[in-house]
């Protein structure tokens, strides 16, 4: 079917169908929005999203310290992926695919994208470590399970494994992105980021935050059996597969499947 087709088929004159257009409408404009932040929100957004990405963490750990079971403990995470969704904090692996898409689209600079994307990345780490030093200190009988729970991440070296685990988290969290940005239901929105967080922390994939906080944690007990030289050369790989996973398995798609609509936007931002 042509893109003429497609359009007499339509309510609007949009090379892509209806509900995808509603859906690019959205990113456009949200991307614009988060794009054009100042260094003060930026860095305030995202340090909201590290703490409350580590009341998730918490949570997961009550739970699995309790029942010893991980898609459980998985689902109690989803905590804090709702106050992220709810909050309309940042996390950084949220940002690949509305703010690239808005960058493609003309509608923003590389330059804007990575001012998001370093400093929701450092804000995420900071926010997240305040937090979870303070957790350390409020729950010492969570420690051994802490302990346990960031060693599974922190001294695994890189394989075939722990590449696969960490390109499949940053799938995850920009396929979450997408579903999220795909309604406007809020109970759907809600069921998308329990999803996300039920595959995320359930099933122990490499996530670049999630985990980094864990080891934060783990960290500042004072008996974990790794440092944060470990930390940093398992977030090095991480945090790079994370952006890989993102990028090309959802991100990429999704440029593809609208690219009709990306030459349209494109040839409109450069006549404004």
């Amino acid at each position: 079917m042509s893109p003429a087709t497609q359009r007499d088929l339509g309510d609007s004159d949009s090379p892509i169908e209806d509900a995808l257009e509603e859906t690019f409408n959205r990113m456009i404009d949200e991307g614009a929005q988060r794009l054009h932040r100042a260094w003060r929100e930026v860095l305030v957004t995202g340090f909201f999203g590290g703490t409350e990405v580590a009341v998730g963490v918490l949570a997961f750990l009550a739970v699995l310290q309790a029942t010893g079971n991980h898609l459980l403990a998985g689902l109690a995470f989803a905590i804090g992926f709702l106050a992220l969704l709810l909050g309309r904090s940042e996390l950084f692996t949220e940002g690949f695919l509305v703010p690239v898409t808005t960058v493609v689209a003309k509608r923003a600079s590389i330059r804007q994208l990575l001012k998001l994307w370093g400093g929701t990345l450092a804000a995420n780490l900071i926010g997240g470590w305040l937090i979870m030093y303070l957790v350390v200190r409020a729950f010492p009988r969570l420690h051994d399970q802490m302990i346990e729970s960031a060693g599974h991440f922190a001294t695994a070296p890189l394989s075939g494994e722990t590449a696969a685990l960490a390109v499949l988290g940053g799938m995850v969290i920009t396929l979450m992105t997408r579903m999220q940005h795909g309604t406007d239901s809020v109970p759907g929105k809600i069921a998308a980021a329990v999803a996300g967080a039920f595959l995320l922390a359930g099933l122990q994939m490499f996530h670049s935050i999630l985990d980094s906080l864990l080891i934060f944690g783990a960290l500042s007990t004072g008996r974990a059996p790794f440092g944060y030289g470990d930390w940093a050369v398992w977030f090095g790989y991480t945090v790079t597969l994370n952006v890989v996973g993102g990028l090309v398995l959802v991100t990429l798609l999704r440029l593809v499947r609208t690219k009709d609509r990306l030459k349209q936007e494109r040839a409109e931002a450069e006549q404004e």
